[in-house]
């Protein structure tokens, strides 16, 4: 069953109660305790008063009348016979009305107590506490009973009830307020967290990206409340990333498409205005084919990301030689090389057995190569270097562009990403997202991928992947 209200007055219904409850209990058995003190305390009463009764009875066996002429203010006496419960003797202020004895056992060898009415006042609260002392009378057993009620007793336990009663009022008056302060200020995080992370929220859904991200105060890092401080403060650093990212990435994908889109339209509007040669066609469809290919490379590197994002980027473990796959790869680069004189350099002759997926991997490396020339100017080098070390495969592509600032290495493998020093025109492999594909492919692989750079010295790429021999081409280490 849920509980209503908020999680403060929970607590502190919860705190109130079992406080409440133990005071009870703690009180419940301090009274019983009290009474069966009281109830001691007179049983002993009864047997220091009957005490030298019993031993004038048995010290003068012949004086017949020493009970009956007993009057002792709030005491009552009976000297009983034990088989038959005759009253042989009665004191003065019973009056002749014997004391009820219908629940006392006359069958006794030691004494023994008990609760009796009282005979000159029917009422509950009236009841006479019993003492039986059995003892030998000239060789005749008796039974001496004394009776005397339970008045102090009964007061005490009446004002020890109404104590305990404003005392218990007092205590869950005193623990509610108490609980309320404590609870108040144990929950004063969460309810700062609560209004934090509310504006957080607030600022996560603005459109103009100002928003700013401010961590959570932690004051003890150490408990609870610390940790789920710092817990927050993780989980929103990685929501303002991912959304600075997310929409970094449509605005440049947006960028992006918008150039192959704007003219792929006003060439096919022109071509629809009027009628044209057969040569105007043909170009025009040629800058429609230039443009859908400059499409189709965004669309597939979207999704090569978009896969490698979702942890579905899916490499074949197939057996080749690295070194013939590099080859290849510079072999497709090369005419884009001698557009610009740039000479591809690079010793791959030693063979290099391996498991991996050739598609991706010629991707990669094709994706580099790209970069390396697109970058560098003309009548310049390209060097392609393979090795074996330490169990890595190590690829490098290094080229004399001109290169990147030390502020902006850390950013070149984002998506779309440009540095300032780069140009903003020529073609691509990738439409832009090479580096980003180069990183997830090398991520998927399990290996890493890094850049040396400075302005105007050129940049080195290097790939290293772990190195997964292939045994089934029977070659040697």
């Amino acid at each position: 069953m849920k509980v209503p209200g908020t999680l403060r007055f929970r607590m502190i219904a919860l705190f109130c109660a079992v406080v409440g409850v133990l005071l009870v209990i703690s009180h419940v058995g301090l009274g019983i305790l009290l009474s069966r003190e009281l109830r001691n305390q007179l049983d002993r009463q009864l047997l220091s008063t009957a005490r030298p009764v019993v031993a004038d009875l048995i010290t003068d066996p012949a004086d017949e009348d020493d009970v009956n002429q007993l009057n002792v203010p709030d005491s009552y006496f009976e000297l009983i016979e034990p088989v038959s419960g005759r009253v042989l003797q009665m004191s003065q202020n019973l009056a002749g009305k014997a004391l009820d004895l219908r629940t006392a056992a006359l069958r006794i060898a030691k004494p023994a107590f008990y609760v009796v009415s009282n005979p000159h006042d029917e009422a509950p609260e009236a009841r006479l506490r019993l003492a039986l002392i059995p003892f030998q009378r000239a060789n005749r057993s008796m039974i001496l009973a004394v009776a005397a009620p339970n008045r102090v007793g009964r007061e005490v336990l009446e004002q020890f009830a109404w104590i305990v009663a404003a005392f218990l009022l007092l205590s869950l008056l005193l623990t509610a307020w108490l609980s309320t302060w404590y609870v108040s200020r144990s929950l004063a995080p969460i309810t700062a967290f609560t209004a934090h992370a509310r504006k957080l929220t607030e600022r996560i859904s603005q459109r103009d990206g100002r928003e700013l991200w401010t961590p959570l105060p932690i004051e003890h890092p150490n408990d609870e409340l610390g940790q789920l401080a710092a817990t927050f403060n993780e989980l929103f650093a990685q929501v303002y990333s991912a959304l600075g990212q997310l929409r970094q990435f449509v605005t440049d994908a947006s960028h992006e498409l918008r150039t192959p889109l704007s003219v792929l339209r006003g060439e096919t509007e022109l071509l629809l205005a009027e009628p044209r040669s057969p040569a105007d066609y043909q170009k025009a469809l040629q800058i429609i084919d230039g443009e859908l290919g400059k499409l189709t490379r965004i669309v597939e590197g979207l999704f090569t990301i978009s896969m490698a994002d979702a942890g579905q980027l899916r490499l074949l473990k197939e057996p080749l030689y690295l070194n013939e796959v590099l080859e290849e790869a510079c072999g497709l680069a090369a005419p884009r090389a001698r557009q610009k004189s740039i000479t591809i350099l690079g010793d791959l002759k030693q063979e290099l057995p391996y498991q991996g997926d050739e598609a991706f991997l010629r991707q990669l490396f094709l994706i580099l190569l790209d970069n390396a020339i697109k970058y560098s100017p003309p009548e310049t080098t390209v060097r392609v270097g393979l090795e074996k070390s330490n169990g890595l495969v190590k690829v490098e592509f290094e080229d004399q562009g001109i290169g990147i600032s030390q502020s902006e290495l850390p950013r070149i493998f984002e998506r779309f990403y440009r540095a300032s020093s780069q140009p903003t025109s020529g073609e691509s492999q990738s439409g832009g997202l090479g580096l980003a594909i180069a990183q997830a492919i090398v991520q998927a692989q399990g290996g890493l991928i890094d850049c040396r750079s400075a302005p105007g010295c050129g940049s080195t790429f290097t790939v290293s992947l772990p190195f997964v021999r292939d045994t089934s081409h029977g070659a040697k280490d």
